[in-house]
């Protein structure tokens, strides 16, 4: 036994034996049960090593992605992450692992709703539906961690020779976000009965969780690991610099990191570097002074409903911060009001109306004007949304005229 458990060629081979085994459907339990026997401390690396070697040997992609969960299953709790590299808060895995904590947060809430799912009345159905759509909203933003890795992430690893991994968990990826989807198509019926609720939770929704926890135990037990152990600062640092164009999800990161065998300015804009546009230009550095000094805040959702700006000045009438950047609008919105912006969008884009407004006479006792702008191109083309807000509090108790020198505060 010792012989096999201080080998790694023994235990690889082993490892990849019993996992054709489950492959061939032979006796999963007695499989799973040699497993955790005789392999109870398997690391991580083995892990892809195997998986890779399968692959490279002839087993289709898809039957590795078929039995993926059977996998993680087996592996759970015996797979070694004590040799695992730590980084510094900011690092991009830290970023990755910080969102899985907000996610299981979610994932918490979700449960605790399920549990209440057998002991509704049918009046509370809708409400009850209502509650679990907000955080199935919330666990969706999960797509743009997988974009980032699908992106930014796996580029890096198959560049280093390891591709089979990433094709696998990019396969894992896409069947979350079909069961996410119907998971929102399922919360979206009118017609859902008390007894009806139970079903619904068993058969649609808790799929999707268990999926959620399964990718999150991959990423930290098998992939982060093996991207420590294989990326460079450099890779790690240029994937840092480009992660805000995908955004971040359900977490912001407060922490700035560079690597210090890196030299920033290799990848990063300079603070001269120009945008030219018809009327003028700016430099980087005074165009994103301009936007933190207005006194309204500037949202730009795009042409496919993302959102991809926003300006963050000092008198914030909403709290706004880059975990949204990416994100479909309709879920930045309480389920309750979903049906005002998709009709807002619609209109917008079949050019029935191109401005809609709104205002708060008392968000917490100040006065707020909020407006969306179809933005179009010379040519017509449709390509988003601006939705300026303003705190105009002190400008509607403005009277009569002012028009000697006189300094506000800002």
């Amino acid at each position: 036994m010792s012989e096999v458990i201080n080998n790694s060629q023994k235990r690889k081979e082993l490892l990849k034996h019993l996992i054709l085994q489950l492959h061939n459907n032979e006796a999963p339990e007695i499989v799973r049960k040699r497993l955790v026997e005789l392999l109870r401390s398997v690391p991580y690396n083995e892990v892809v090593e195997v998986e890779q070697e399968l692959i490279s040997e002839g087993l289709p992609e898809e039957e590795v992605l078929r039995f993926c969960d059977i996998h993680t299953a087996v592996l759970d709790g015996s797979i070694d992450t004590s040799a695992a590299k730590t980084v510094q808060p900011g690092h991009p895995v830290d970023t990755f692992k910080r969102e899985n904590r907000a996610l299981e947060e979610y994932i918490q809430k979700a449960k605790v709703l399920f549990d209440k799912g057998n002991k509704l009345k049918d009046e509370e159905v809708k409400e009850y539906l209502l509650q679990l759509k907000g955080v199935f909203n919330n666990l969706s933003d999960v797509d743009k961690h997988y974009k980032r890795k699908e992106y930014l992430l796996f580029p890096f690893l198959e560049k280093a020779g390891i591709t089979g991994p990433p094709k696998v968990m990019w396969g894992k990826h896409d069947e979350t976000r079909e069961l996410l989807k119907a998971a929102h198509e399922a919360l979206l019926a009118k017609d859902v009965s008390a007894g009806e609720v139970t079903t619904l939770i068993l058969l649609v929704l808790l799929p999707a969780i268990d999926a959620l926890e399964g990718m999150i135990m991959k990423e930290e037990e098998i992939l982060l690991p093996m991207c420590l152990d294989t990326l460079t600062d450099k890779d790690w640092y240029q994937i840092y610099k480009e992660t805000p164009q995908f955004g971040f999800s359900l977490y912001d990161p407060q922490t700035e990191w560079t690597p210090e065998s890196v030299e920033v300015g290799e990848l990063t804009y300079k603070e001269g570097d120009a945008i030219h546009l018809s009327s003028g230009n700016f430099t980087t550095k005074e165009l994103e002074t301009i936007f933190k000094t207005l006194p309204i805040d500037v949202t730009f959702v795009d042409k496919d409903d993302k959102v991809k700006f926003f300006s963050h000045g000092t008198k914030k009438v909403f709290e706004r911060n880059r975990s949204i950047i990416g994100r479909d609008v309709r879920l930045c919105h309480p389920p309750g009001s979903v049906h005002i912006v998709e009709q807002i969008i619609n209109d917008f884009k079949s050019g029935k109306e191109n401005v809609a407004a709104f205002w708060i006479s008392s968000f917490m006792g100040r006065f707020v004007y909020i407006e969306y702008t179809a933005l179009r191109g010379n040519d017509g083309e449709y390509l988003g949304v601006m939705e300026v807000t303003q705190d105009i509090t002190d400008l509607r108790k403005l009277e009569g005229d002012q028009r000697l020198l006189s300094y506000g505060t800002k």
